[in-house]
């Protein structure tokens, strides 16, 4: 068989791309362990603009208790790393391709959570592939990720699905930026007082604080460089504009865990941590591209209530966000537990 230059099929022979047909179930990557320590909590929430004092650092000479992460930093100490999970299988993944480069962008995300994670410990991370499959002319790769303790019980997990395929098209980058309806709440921070408890938590129930998030490329930039295992990537549709707009988005985006951190922090303001903590999830799907100089406010409502078989009291949230084209950026649904 011979192969034309410059094609699809003679860059994958060349290089042997990790292709959508080249992905297999069960392909993984190496463990990674990470120590994690107050100042790599502190970056995270600081690349989540998330100014909780729960998550940053004390003063000096203050007696603070151990520092707790925030739940969606399991992305961070135990991240994706595709790229290497194609490298441990004899593949080049398409992101570092030299003949044929192309990203394969965030489509959505479910992170699951078993109990806190803290300052001091050291977190194992595995990685393989889960699924994948054809919907509406792309096709999608997932990942699941798991994050154990040093007694190898898992504290987090989460599936990661990414297009690696996409339908022809592209979508349009605004001309214009558009007007806030909100300035971003850089400083808003939780207040126990105004946390839904459970003898309010009923279907239609809207949440009782909103969150207006805006993204920039300083931030952008930060939060792509917060990197705790893995080899680093300086260039891909976030940083890079002439890349990005080659692919799906058609310009530079923030990253889909970076959306997360902001639902996260959107969740911190109506309830503790521990309900997410002790046994709750978050799924997010990316809708539109959240660009640098977006503001997007995130509101949320419950969609169910009621217990489980650990007699567990949960309740269902949906949560939108909407940047100030009212465009929607992102639909999440989290499960929250109640004391």
């Amino acid at each position: 068989m011979t192969t034309t230059p410059g094609t699809q099929q003679h860059a994958t022979t060349a290089e042997r791309l990790w292709t959508y047909d080249a992905v297999r179930v069960r392909q993984s990557g190496a463990e990674t362990q990470v120590r994690l320590t107050a100042e790599d909590i502190a970056e995270y929430a600081a690349c989540a603009q998330n100014p909780d004092p729960r998550y940053t650092m004390p003063d000096p000479g203050t007696d603070a208790p151990r520092k707790m992460a925030m739940p969606t930093m399991a992305l961070t100490y135990a991240p994706l790393l595709r790229d290497e999970i194609a490298e441990a299988n004899g593949f080049v993944a398409q992101e570092r391709s030299v003949t044929a480069r192309r990203q394969t962008p965030f489509a959505k995300c479910e992170i699951r959570w078993y109990r806190p994670v803290y300052a001091g410990e050291t977190l194992t991370g595995t990685r393989r592939v889960h699924e994948k499959y054809e919907r509406r002319g792309s096709k999608f790769v997932t990942f699941r990720v798991s994050a154990f303790d040093e007694a190898g019980a898992v504290v987090a997990s989460y599936d990661y699905t990414c297009i690696f395929e996409y339908s022809a098209g592209q979508r349009a980058v605004p001309e214009q930026a558009g007007e806030a309806a909100l300035a971003p709440d850089t400083n808003a921070i939780p207040d126990p007082a105004q946390f839904l408890t459970w003898e309010t938590a009923r279907a239609g129930t809207p949440l009782p604080r909103t969150l207006a998030v805006g993204e920039s490329t300083e931030n952008i930039l930060r939060k792509n460089a917060h990197r705790l295992a893995g080899q680093p990537s300086e260039s891909n549709i976030h940083t890079d504009e002439e890349f990005a707009r080659q692919n799906i988005f058609g310009g530079a985006v923030n990253a889909g865990p970076a959306t997360m951190s902001y639902v996260d922090r959107f969740l911190g303001l109506n309830f503790p941590p521990e309900a997410l903590y002790n046994g709750g999830a978050l799924l997010m799907r990316a809708i539109t591209p959240f660009r640098a100089g977006d503001v997007v406010t995130f509101s949320g409502e419950i969609t169910g209530a009621g217990g489980n078989l650990y007699g567990q009291r949960k309740a269902q949230v949906r949560i939108r966000g909407v940047n100030q084209r009212d465009e929607l950026v992102s639909l999440s649904d989290a499960t929250v537990t109640f004391a």
